[in-house]
Order: C-alpha cells, then structure tokens, then sequence
C-alpha cells in the first residue's frame, strides 16, 4: 500500500512512458550506486567500514523496491535492454 502511494507521488502527472523511463533510469542508477558502495567498502578503514555498509544496505533495499515495483508494471530489465538503455540515454544527453 505504502509502495504505491511513494510510487504515485513520485511519478505524479507523468505519462505512461515517462513513468516506465524514469523507472528503469532509477533502477539503473541505484545499481551503479550499490556497486560504488561496495567498491568503496573494499578499501574502507576505521568509521567508514559502517558508513559503507549502510550505503550498501540502503541501495540494495532501494533496488529491491524498485524491481518489485517494475516486475508488477510488467517491467523486464535485462543486461541487453539495460545496455541499450544507458546507451540510448547517452545519446539524447550529446544531443
């Protein structure tokens, strides 16, 4: 219940496209970000051992949501469709 009402209010006033882009850009940079974090982690000392398993731990329970929410939308992000994604993306940024 709660996962609709944020999913709503964040793609609020958006076409169906819109909804399904800004989705997968989401899941897309969320994973870029865990892999940051857990990259990070591997060199972290000292208090930044903690920060980094939070930042892990946050990411992956955003990732989660936002691949629940994207396989009840019937959503499918495959290594191919993600690739061709950011590629497309990039494209339209040079532009």
């Amino acid at each position: 219940m709660q996962e609709e009402y944020l999913l709503e209010k964040m793609l609020k006033g958006k076409t169906e496209e819109e909804k399904r882009i800004e989705l997968i850009q989401s899941i897309i940079d969320t994973k870029e970000k865990l892999k940051v974090a857990r990259c990070n982690f591997e060199y972290a000392e000292d208090d930044l051992i903690d920060y980094y398993t939070y930042q892990i731990k946050a990411n992956q329970a955003k990732l989660d949501y936002l691949i629940k929410i994207a396989k009840r939308n019937g959503l499918v992000l495959s290594k191919v469709n993600e690739f061709k994604f950011r590629l497309f993306s990039k494209n339209n940024m040079a532009v």
